[in-house]
């Protein structure tokens, strides 16, 4: 195969992105692109068919292929194949390259014109570049069939841990209704200010942190020592505590803090702290379960941002029955859960593998592999 290494200027055309304000048109006839994906509708053009979006600033690594003229704006690159180039097999070594190796940026990821054409790449002739395409689209669609049965298990999981729950919640004899603030030495809400964050200092929680038991801090998120004393003011938070997110898109999950974590919290949720006669993982997995939910879903409100109010959480009931009889139901529920747990860390591993052996074909494709 002759293969030749031309650089960009030489193989291609890139269109800088314009404001959309002129030809912004709900019921236009083209899309308009942003570096993220498609921001409205046209009633313009300013690249052909065929062309890959490349993001000039913002999400600069995450190449779009569109097969239809658009209009981008400034924040993104239309980058459109000349007479020597497939498309696609332009789209693919998009795919392929680091851009972030080309951001000069302090803040904003950003990329640079001249930088995107001096970038060098394989040109094989035509009829070779649309039989590698062929191959490549023809292992994606193999591994997207493999990644569709992952995700479909992920989804299943999510449904069984769901009726773990709502078995687990269901009606017990001898059981009391009670609301939860009666059980519950202290309910408190979030300040209601966004905290100025900082690079290193005290631990502050974002409802991000939030998942159904317990507070991932793969990302972390810092304020001073000035505003940790002030978000502690009305209670200071400690391990053991109930956190739940009552607004926003996780609204209702709920998380124990763990031993040894000093935190304050952030915006968008509040603290429970169960009485010594209430389990906090019991009170933790109620507030998962379904039958938490419907007591959400018809008391929630808004709509740009849907949000409960901590007077309605305070109000929920939850059956209560004695604290031995808790024990045992939060000790069944993390037998089954645990199962549960080690499928998905499976299903996991497998999606990360799957997107590792995606970047693997296009390596292999642009040296001559395919």
């Amino acid at each position: 195969m002759n293969v030749q290494v031309k650089k960009w200027a030489e193989v291609l055309h890139i269109i800088s992105g314009k404001n959309q304000r002129t030809v912004s048109d709900p019921a236009g006839q083209y899309p308009i692109y942003g570096s993220g994906g498609i921001m409205g509708r046209a009633n313009d053009f300013l690249c052909e068919a065929g062309s890959t979006i490349v993001g000039r600033k913002g999400t600069i690594n995450r190449p779009i292929f569109v097969n239809e003229r658009f209009w981008n704006v400034d924040t993104a690159f239309g980058v459109f194949p000349g007479e020597t180039l497939h498309p696609k097999f332009l789209f693919y070594f998009c795919q392929s390259f680091n851009f972030k190796a080309l951001d000069k940026s302090t803040t904003i990821p950003s990329l640079a014109k001249r930088d995107l054409l001096n970038i060098e790449m394989p040109v094989p002739p035509l009829p070779d570049q649309e039989r590698i395409v062929a191959r490549i689209e023809e292992l994606f669609s193999q591994l997207d069939a493999g990644v569709a049965e992952l995700k479909t298990a992920k989804e299943r999981l999510k449904v069984y841990r769901q009726a773990v729950l709502k078995e687990a919640f269901s009606k017990f004899d001898g059981s009391i209704e009670k609301t939860i603030s009666s059980v519950c030495e202290n309910i408190v809400d979030c300040p209601h200010s966004t905290p100025k964050w900082v690079q290193k200092g005290k631990l502050c929680l974002r409802t991000t942190n939030f998942k159904p038991g317990y507070l991932n801090l793969s990302e972390k998120n810092y304020v001073s020592e000035e505003t940790f004393c002030e978000r502690i003011s009305r209670l200071a938070p400690k391990p053991g505590d109930v956190l739940f997110s009552r607004e926003g898109a996780i609204l209702g999950i709920a998380c124990i803090i763990p031993d040894g974590l000093e935190v304050c919290m952030g915006q968008r949720m509040m603290l429970l702290r169960p009485s010594e006669d209430l389990l906090n993982k019991y009170l933790m997995y109620y507030l998962n379960s379904p039958k938490a939910r419907t007591l959400i879903i018809e008391n929630v409100g808004g709509t740009a941002s849907p949000h409960i109010n901590v007077g309605d959480i305070k109000n929920f009931t939850i059956p209560i029955i004695p604290f031995v009889q808790q024990q045992s139901v939060v000790a069944e529920i993390e037998s089954r859960l645990s199962v549960c747990d080690n499928i998905e860390k499976t299903v996991g591993t497998a999606l990360q593998q799957a997107e590792a052996l995606r970047q693997s074909i296009l390596k292999i494709a642009f040296e001559g592999g395919l």
